[in-house]
C-alpha cells in the first residue's frame, strides 16, 4: 500500500512541476525543405481575398501537407531558421524568424520555387533567412 501511495505523490509532484514551470519542457525543433513565393499572396486558404488578415511585416507563408492539419494550421505560428541549402553560404547564419501560417502550400494562387516542401515563405521572409537565388533551403522549425 506505501508503494501505492508514494507513486501517486511522484505523479502528483510531477503534474505540479508541469503546470509551473512549462518552459522548462524543451521540444524538439523539426527539420525540413522551404521554398519562396511571390505576389500575388491572395487569396489563402485561411482568409480568402482579405489582405489584412496578412501579418504585417510580410512574415507569413503557407504550410505544406504534412502540418496542414485539415486548415487547423491557420494562423500558428513558427520559428524557422536555414541550417542548409544546396549552395553553401546562402544561409543567413543563426537568423531566426516567426511566420504565421495563412495558407496551404498545396492550393497557393502563386507559384512555389519548389515543390514538396514544409513551408513556402513570403519573398520578404524567406530573404530574411536565406539567400532568394537558391529555390529551395533546409530549415528547422518549431511551433511557437
Amino acid at each position: 500500500m506505501n508503494m501505492a501511495i508514494a507513486l501517486v505523490f511522484c505523479i502528483l509532484v510531477a503534474t505540479n512541476a508541469l503546470a509551473l514551470f512549462p518552459q522548462s519542457i524543451a521540444v524538439d525543433p523539426d527539420v525540413g525543405l522551404a521554398a519562396r513565393y511571390n505576389p500575388p499572396y491572395t487569396p489563402t486558404a485561411c482568409y480568402g481575398n482579405d489582405p489584412k488578415q496578412l501579418p504585417s511585416g510580410d512574415l507569413f507563408g503557407a504550410i505544406g501537407e504534412r502540418l496542414w492539419d485539415n486548415g487547423a494550421a491557420c494562423g500558428r505560428q513558427y520559428q524557422v531558421m536555414c541550417i542548409s541549402e544546396a549552395i553553401p553560404k546562402f544561409c543567413v547564419p543563426g537568423r531566426t524568424i516567426t511566420v504565421t501560417v495563412v495558407d496551404r502550400a498545396q492550393t497557393l494562387e502563386s507559384r512555389p520555387s519548389s515543390f514538396n516542401v514544409s513551408f513556402v515563405l513570403s519573398s520578404k521572409a524567406y530573404e530574411l533567412i536565406a539567400d532568394p537565388a537558391v529555390a529551395s533551403i533546409q530549415v528547422q522549425f518549431q511551433q511557437v
